[in-house]
Order: C-alpha cells, then structure tokens, then sequence
C-alpha cells in the first residue's frame, strides 16, 4: 500500500472545496498535501473517506503534521486517529510555542 500510485486527479464531487484555485488542473500527483489538507480540513465525510482509501497514510500523516493552518479540530481528530503526538502537528506548535506578555495584546491601557 506504501508504493500506491497517487490519483492523477480529484473526483468531481470534491470540486466544492477547491473554490479558490483552477480544479480542472488540479492534480494530486503534483500536490498531494495540498489536496490531503483541503479535504481533511474542509471536506466532509465522503471526502475524508476518499482520502483515507486513495493515499497511503504516510504521506497523511505527513501532510496533516506540516500544515500550519490546519484546523485545532481537525489536527485533533486525526492525532488521535493515527496515534500521534498532538506537539508533532506545526498547527499545534505554534501555538504551544506562543508567549506574548497580555500588556501587548492590546497596546492601550487606561494609564495611557
């Protein structure tokens, strides 16, 4: 299953969830994560299904960990799907590495 060849395009019924780039030329040969990513995080059931059959869960749970924008709800769900560390996920990294002093949050106080 890790030497499966990757689909060379995305099932039409996906195309809901590509509204911001040309699906036509869309290929998950060229960009596997990019498309892992979008459907896992903004698919639907159907479309994580699709996922989960079509690429190998290697190059998921390699896509899912590299992406910074993925959903808190979404890393969530597949750490514990596919038994990862939550701190591995760059989504989670972040924000676990996010220290800012409250003061500067919001930079006028009533002393100023």
């Amino acid at each position: 299953m890790a030497d499966q060849p990757l689909p060379d395009h995305v099932p039409e019924i996906f195309k809901r969830f590509f509204w911001d780039v040309q699906f036509e030329t869309l290929s998950p040969k060229e960009k596997p994560y990019y498309v892992i990513n979008r459907l896992l995080d903004k698919g639907d059931l159907e479309a994580a299904r699709w996922v989960v059959k079509t690429f190998p869960k290697k190059i998921i749970i390699k896509s899912l960990m590299g992406d910074e924008s993925l959903s808190p709800m979404t890393a969530t769900f597949f750490a514990r799907y596919y038994e990862q560390p939550y701190s591995d996920f760059a989504c989670y990294k972040n924000r676990l590495t996010f220290k800012r002093p409250p003061s500067n949050l919001w930079p006028f106080t009533e002393n100023n």
